[in-house]
């Protein structure tokens, strides 16, 4: 596998991603310029009061969530693979007038940009998929976590990415532990199925035991593993929507999350 190929072909399409997901009511940008979070409750739970922290956001497409965080008063450092989210990313950061900083590089170069140590390493919904191992990226979250530091993940369960969404009615395809890369054309974006543009993206799947051991390995102390049934958005087929404004399956046959929080171990 031509990884560097692979990575390219995933940054072209994200680059095409952004102008079309900063038009969708999807991430609705005009409501988060006017001060609406885009975060969700179970990041907010888990993390809390971040006010005064240091947090390094990995993936940040063109940075709500890192912003978010930045209104709640951390100092935030976003990382995303794509040239037009973090120019989207640092044009909403002066528009908004928050002191976020944005770094455009693969996820896995990081330290090759961001020399600093943080309190918080945060990221969420749909970022392992990109990485065709997890043992260097865990290696990345340790080497920039201040000791005691805290790596936080929300994301989707491996359990969800078995199937084949471009079928009519979602196929059980790939393997849970699959270690191939699965390559995938198909016209419109999570955030506009009505859009005509081609999205050619490279991805693999990683199970619950692959994330576990990778932190471990990397020095992180998992402190929980916790899976969900609901989901804070309504991007898979079949999903009904909780009292709460959650997503679920009718029948909740497996989860549609997990989220993990680990501590680098260290005084």
């Amino acid at each position: 596998m031509d990884l560097k190929r692979a990575f390219q072909t995933n940054r072209e399409t994200w680059n095409k991603k952004v102008a079309i997901h900063a038009k969708s009511s999807f991430y609705d940008l005009e409501a988060f310029k006017k001060g609406k979070s885009s975060l969700n409750s179970f990041e907010l739970e888990a993390l809390g009061d971040v006010s005064g922290k240091s947090l390094l956001h990995f993936q940040c497409h063109f940075g709500q969530d890192t912003l978010s965080w930045s209104r709640m008063g951390a100092k935030c450092t976003g990382v995303d693979i794509s040239e037009e989210a973090i120019k989207l990313a640092r044009n909403l950061n002066n528009e908004l007038q928050q002191d976020a900083k944005f770094v455009c590089c693969n996820v896995l170069d990081t330290s090759q940009h961001v020399s600093e140590k943080f309190d918080i390493v945060f990221t969420s919904y749909g970022v392992i998929g990109w990485l065709p191992n997890l043992k260097p990226w865990a290696k990345m979250i340790s080497k920039r976590l201040k000791p005691g530091g805290v790596f936080y993940i929300i994301e989707f369960h491996p359990i969800v990415w078995m199937f084949d969404y471009l079928k009519e009615s979602p196929e059980l395809k790939y393997g849970y532990n699959q270690k191939e890369v699965i390559y995938e054309e198909y016209k419109g974006t999570y955030a506009d199925e009505n859009s005509e543009m081609l999205s050619k993206e490279y991805g693999w799947n990683h199970g619950l035991g692959e994330v576990i051991s990778s932190l471990s390995e990397a020095g992180l102390q998992i402190e929980y593993l916790h899976e969900h049934d609901n989901s804070p958005y309504n991007i898979f087929p079949g999903l009904t929507e909780t009292k709460e404004g959650l997503f679920k399956m009718q029948k909740n046959l497996y989860p549609l999350l997990f989220e993990v929080k680990a501590i680098k171990k260290g005084a």
